[in-house]
C-alpha cells in the first residue's frame, strides 16, 4: 500500500464532490439502491474516489440485494481497515480506505461463500475503471 495521503479540511472538499466527501470525510451513506455502482455488472476494478487505492475488482462483486454495491473481498487485504463502529443503536464493522482513511462502508457476516462477508460499499466513495 502506497504511503498514507494526509490532506486538510479544505484540501479534500476541494478534491471531493459534496456528496463525496459527506461520505468519505463524515462517515455518510448514500440512500439504498441510488448509487451508480450499486447494478454495474461490467468487468473491471474500484478504485477509492478520495485517493485512486485499488479496493476491488469485480470479480468479487455480486448483487446482495440490499442496494449498495457488495464484495465477497478487498482486492488486497492491506487496501482497507476495519474499525468498530457503535452508532445509530448497533455495533457494526466500518471499513475505510488504508491509504486516505475515507469511509467506504460496512462489512458483515453474511456474504456468499468463499468468504462468507459482505463489503457493503458506497457507489460514490468508489471510483470504476473498466477492463477492456
Amino acid at each position: 500500500m502506497p504511503d498514507k495521503l494526509t490532506l486538510t479540511d479544505a484540501e479534500w472538499r476541494e478534491r471531493l464532490t459534496p456528496e463525496q466527501y459527506q461520505i468519505l470525510r463524515q462517515a455518510g451513506t448514500e440512500r439504498a439502491f441510488t448509487g451508480k455502482y450499486d447494478r454495474n455488472k461490467a468487468p473491471g476494478e474500484y478504485f477509492c474516489a478520495g485517493c485512486g487505492a485499488p479496493l476491488f475488482s469485480s470479480d468479487a462483486k455480486f448483487d446482495s440485494g440490499c442496494g449498495w454495491p457488495s464484495f465477497t473481498a478487498p482486492a488486497e487485504p492491506e487496501a482497507l481497515e476495519e474499525l468498530r463502529d457503535a452508532s445509530h443503536g448497533m455495533i457494526r464493522t466500518e471499513v475505510r480506505c488504508a491509504r486516505c482513511d475515507g469511509h467506504l462502508g460496512h462489512v458483515f457476516p453474511d456474504g456468499p461463500a468463499p468468504t462468507g462477508l459482505r463489503y457493503c460499499m458506497n457507489s460514490a466513495a468508489l471510483d470504476f475503471e473498466p477492463k477492456d
